[in-house]
């Protein structure tokens, strides 16, 4: 089974660990990265580096642009508007917003008209249904849940201990 596409949108703290989490995992991968106050170099420095994980245990480079992690390119984006990423010109299924910008199921949602097929914000939403691992994850329905919050990029984590 091929893996399912990712983006992440905002490669601060949350989006940088959200891909440091799929490099070990063969059902995901990311394809693209949108951030519009950031080089592609610069990420790749900040994924490398990182002053609470330590290195990152992959190879990182840059080429053309995109970045190369473990050989698999990355196609780099700087959109400031979601409705404006080519999120399905890189077959992405899966957005991470991880600006913490964008928290409505309204402003979310713009993903959606890049050709994302589902978004999940990585902070609490005022609107967005939230679902968490282990606590109500058996509630989501993936027909009618584009748009989700996992209430928290903390919340996740203490729910699961």
């Amino acid at each position: 089974m091929a893996p399912i596409k990712i983006g992440i949108n905002g490669f601060g703290r949350i989006g940088r660990l959200v891909l440091r989490a799929t490099l070990n995992n063969p059902n995901v991968q990311v394809v693209a990265v949108n951030d519009p106050f950031m080089e592609a170099d610069y990420m790749s420095y900040l994924l490398r580096y990182d002053s609470t994980h330590g290195r990152v245990n992959a190879e990182v480079s840059v080429k053309d642009g995109r970045l190369i992690v473990n050989g698999n390119p990355i196609e780099v984006h700087s959109e400031r508007n979601p409705e404006d990423i080519p999120w399905g010109a890189a077959g992405v299924v899966y957005v991470v917003e991880s600006t913490g910008v964008f928290t409505t199921k309204e402003k979310a949602g713009l993903h959606l008209k890049g050709g994302a097929k589902r978004v999940v914000i990585s902070a609490p939403s005022s609107d967005a249904p939230m679902f968490v691992c282990g606590v109500n994850l058996d509630k989501y329905n993936p027909s009618t849940d584009t748009v989700l919050s996992n209430a928290s990029c903390t919340g996740p984590n203490e729910a699961s201990n």
